[in-house]
């Protein structure tokens, strides 16, 4: 399939079979993927999070109000904002450029000045809003890299992140959840991946001017 067959493919899975699992190479590919994502500045400031553990499933499937797709997918990703977004976080990839790209950090001054700039400028709102906007391009990323990998995915709100930083002890280190993903194979009974995909006209969604 090319890609426009794999997205075609691809639909938010409702009903996962728990009996089958990604394996290492999987996981690890789609991470990777994941990984190589847009970012503004190339920053990432978000975390991302594999839940496996059942246990810890289950009480996350209790503030997701009780969706099957989080115990019965084979993982469930978490990305989570950095909330305290800030000029260390900066500094720490400025000192990455300089490493894998053999650059002296003074020549990055520049480059440095103008993040630190915008993200001195955000506040609290602000930050949340721009962090989080972050995470979905990564996201984003995740889900054409599971379709084209031939791997289900169900992009999901509708849980308490609230919740899911205490149940994951984000808080303490000062992460907070945006969006999940659950990711694994459809079940045979999904009646939805036979449903045609429903998106606007190329023409009605498109302007060129």
């Amino acid at each position: 399939m090319d890609i426009l067959e794999k997205l075609e493919w691809r639909y938010a899975v409702k009903k996962f079979d728990p009996t089958k699992k990604l394996n290492k190479e999987q996981l690890e590919k789609l991470l990777a993927a994941t990984r190589l994502s847009a970012s503004s500045f190339g920053l990432q400031p978000y975390k991302i999070i594999v839940v496996e553990n059942p246990a810890v499933r289950e009480r996350l499937k209790t503030v997701s109000n009780n969706q099957s797709q989080i115990t019965d997918a084979s993982h469930l990703v978490v990305f989570a904002r950095h909330a305290d977004l800030g000029e260390k976080h900066v500094d720490a990839y400025i000192n990455n450029i300089a490493d894998t790209r053999s650059i002296a950090k003074e020549n990055l001054a520049g480059f440095s000045d103008a993040m630190k700039g915008t993200v001195n400028k955000l506040g609290e709102a602000g930050t949340a809003i721009w962090t989080s906007k972050q995470a979905y391009l990564a996201l984003g990323t995740l889900l054409t890299a599971a379709a084209i990998e031939g791997i289900d995915a169900c992009p999901m709100e509708g849980f308490n992140a609230a919740e899911y930083d205490d149940i994951l002890e984000l808080k303490e280190r000062s992460l907070s959840a945006v969006v999940i993903a659950a990711v694994g194979f459809r079940a045979e009974e999904d009646m939805m991946q036979h449903a045609k995909k429903v998106r606007k006209p190329l023409n009605d969604l498109v302007e060129i001017i």
